[in-house]
């Protein structure tokens, strides 16, 4: 399995921002003889588009992800979107559909039984790695899912993936999540915490949480937040776990003990190689950050960097030497290398990272704009179709949206702006 990153940052359901407390994966099929990602990428990346997924999986182990794992994504059509990871995978291009989830062979049946069977390998392998990234159990109730699993349960849209492409070839829900479970402790590395990947805490809750650790903390410092997560996007790494590492070696940004000041925009004691040694400074903290960003890059992965190099020290580094979290510290690295030579550097900085991550921060909703194309669409006291009618209908025009809602009879709801009431957003399109 490869995890390639192909961010719909065109998209909509990307444009919105919204997070989820991730609390589980749904496995979905796309529903059409296409073996390839892009051409979903292509229509989902995009102003307009009505749905995109987190992942797509192809047959030869390429992973397409195309949103951040903790953001919410639009692949259930119901409240699966607010607490499931959606995965869908390819299918061979030698069926067709006779109706509904019902299909047939057009070609090489051995190359559709390859071709599902590769896509289920991968998927076991990547619902795997979702799984130890979030502490999730695969045979809890609830937590995987198909498509038609989470209809049944009241929580997704009515389709029948994946079971109705998989029971020809022996697979089932079942066991797909032991599989899952089996390659679990297989990958766990013993529940260690890998550097490369997503960023599990947000923004808000990196910011609340320094606050909280301390009061006085300058402005600069909270204005740079951000560049954690768009750094170790843009590099593979964890910028989550980054700025975790920033608090430990900078005492909650006081720099109290630190090796290093505030004006150096150094906030990971790089060079600072014995005491009294003042250690790295850069020209601003973005480059700060994305020196940290690489040196992480340099112990924990062997893969080029994609931005160019500004940690002076990248070529000290023995390359991935230390993938995990635990193994930063070189008391607990197996080969005795690591960042710091203190005894459960890696333990510090987890402990700080699931404080950040246990922060409570409450949800800013981002009003928006829709487009209504019929002109009959009532407008209801409240969200869902057991609340009374106004009596009144929005007409054909633009609307702003302020809040949303779940609710009877429609996907979501939304409130107007001029506080009219509420309308089924089923029947609008984001502007």
């Amino acid at each position: 399995m490869k995890i390639i990153q192909s961010i719909c940052k065109q998209s909509d359901c990307y444009k919105a921002g919204r997070t989820i407390a991730v609390k589980g994966l749904m496995i979905h099929s796309v529903g059409c003889p296409q073996p390839k990602a892009q051409p979903f990428i292509n229509n989902w990346n995009k102003p307009g588009a009505k749905a995109c997924v987190h992942a797509v999986v192809e047959p030869d182990g390429e992973v397409y992800q195309l949103l951040p794992w903790n953001h919410r994504g639009w692949h259930g059509g119901g409240d699966s979107n607010n607490t499931h990871i959606g995965v869908e995978m390819t299918e061979p291009d030698t069926i067709r559909y006779t109706g509904g989830s019902s299909w047939e062979e057009t070609g090489d049946g051995e190359k559709t039984k390859a071709h599902v069977l590769a896509t289920y390998k991968h998927a076991v392998d990547l619902f795997a790695y979702l799984c130890n990234m979030f502490s999730l159990d695969p045979l809890a109730d609830g937590v995987i899912l198909s498509h038609s699993e989470g209809h049944k349960r009241g929580i997704a849209s009515n389709h029948g993936d994946v079971e109705h492409l998989w029971r020809k070839f022996g697979l089932s829900m079942t066991q797909f999540r032991q599989d899952v479970k089996e390659c679990c402790v297989e990958n766990d590395t013993n529940g260690l915490t890998s550097i490369m990947g997503t960023a599990v805490a947000t923004v808000e809750q990196m910011e609340k949480y320094i606050r909280e650790k301390n009061p006085n903390v300058a402005q600069s410092v909270i204005d740079m937040i951000p560049l954690y997560l768009i750094e170790g996007e843009a590099e593979g790494v964890r910028g989550d776990i980054a700025f975790a590492q920033s608090c430990l070696e900078t005492g909650n940004f006081s720099f109290e003990g630190s090796a290093v000041t505030l004006d150096q925009n150094n906030f990971c004691g790089m060079g600072v190689t014995s005491r009294g040694k003042k250690g790295c400074s850069f020209e601003t903290p973005l480059i700060g950050i994305r020196a940290q960003i690489q040196h992480l890059k340099a112990y924990a992965s062997e893969t080029a960097l994609v931005n160019d190099c500004v940690d002076s020290r990248f070529r000290y580094v023995t390359r991935g030497c230390a993938a995990f979290v635990e193994w930063l510290g070189q008391k607990e690295n197996p080969d005795g290398k690591g960042w710091a030579t203190g005894k459960g550097y890696g333990g510090k900085i987890l402990t700080i990272l699931e404080n950040i991550a246990e922060t409570k921060v409450e949800e800013k909703f981002e009003p928006y704009r829709v487009r209504v194309k019929v002109p009959n669409l009532n407008i209801r006291k409240g969200p869902g179709t057991d609340c009374a009618k106004t009596g009144r209908y929005t007409g054909v025009g633009i609307f702003t949206i302020i809040e949303e809602a779940d609710g009877k009879g429609a996907t979501k709801w939304g409130r107007l702006k001029s506080r009219a009431g509420w309308i089924s957003l089923d029947y609008v399109t984001r502007c």
